[in-house]
């Protein structure tokens, strides 16, 4: 008897802390993200617990309005592959802020070393692979691209990255990928719910198009598609991401195409 009524009094303990315990996890895990479009395919986000996540800091780009001193605190650096325009100035912000890279082991060792940026800030890892950092998640996805370093050296597989924040949003940065079946697992498996996706100069905007059907596979949550790699002023006969909305409108997707302004702080919320 008395050892059935000390198990009551403990679980109405275990209860009554659970309780009170709730609603601070709630209030950590709500929220929203916010993010940033600093041209090309620079989006900065900030995560509903202050972490920051940067993407392809091409800085140097013509219609970039930011620079490496305008990156005070970041914490996770995504590099999609090895070109000039996704690694961009990845080494000089992380040794200004102590951000990681999220990167392969072959650009650590042909770019990032050279630049002396410590083995401890380089998360080397490979399509497959999965780094968490207090309540974020982003797991490395397979691209379709290549990954040459400016010094033309072998950069290892260009990348994607499925970005799960705390408050449960969850976005698909798909860096410079071409259309691959891929996505259909994407979809099924991760379900996120912003899709931001390349449109440089020669792509198709029907591409597009597929990509997102891909991404609505086994996923309700896909609402809004952002583009990237793409000119303030697309040149002559490039998409634009105008175009984009029409193929998706004509296809009858329902997505909304956010077409963000140039440092216009969004917020994104599950």
């Amino acid at each position: 008897m008395r050892k059935r009524q000390w198990l009551i009094g403990a679980l109405s303990i275990a209860v009554m802390w659970l309780l009170a315990a709730g609603p601070a996890g709630a209030q950590a895990q709500s929220g929203t993200v916010k993010m940033e479009w600093l041209s090309w395919s620079i989006f900065r986000f900030t995560s509903p617990t202050g972490k920051v996540v940067l993407t392809n800091p091409f800085v140097e780009n013509p219609d970039s309005p930011v620079k490496v001193e305008d990156f005070p605190k970041v914490d996770v650096i995504l590099v999609a592959d090895g070109h000039a325009d996704e690694v961009g100035s990845a080494a000089e912000i992380a040794l200004k802020s102590g951000a990681k890279i999220v990167s392969t082991w072959e650009m650590w060792s042909a770019y990032f070393e050279p630049r002396k940026v410590p083995a401890a800030q380089i998360l080397r890892s490979n399509p497959g692979d999965w780094n968490k950092f207090d309540g974020i998640t982003i797991r490395n996805v397979n691209s379709v691209h290549g990954s040459g370093t400016p010094e033309k050296m072998y950069g290892g597989a260009a990348m994607g990255f499925i970005i799960h924040f705390e408050n449960g949003l969850t976005v698909y940065f798909a860096g410079s990928t071409a259309l691959t079946m891929d996505m259909r697992l994407w979809g099924s498996l991760y379900k996120p719910d912003v899709a931001i996706l390349p449109l440089s100069g020669g792509r198709d905007p029907q591409d597009i198009v597929h990509m997102v059907r891909f991404l609505q596979t086994d996923n309700p949550n896909l609402k809004t598609v952002i583009p990237h790699h793409h000119r303030l002023k697309s040149p002559q006969g490039a998409p634009t991401p105008a175009d984009m909305g029409k193929a998706l409108k004509a296809a009858g997707l329902p997505v909304k195409v956010l077409d963000p302004e140039l440092g216009r702080v969004y917020e994104l919320t599950k």
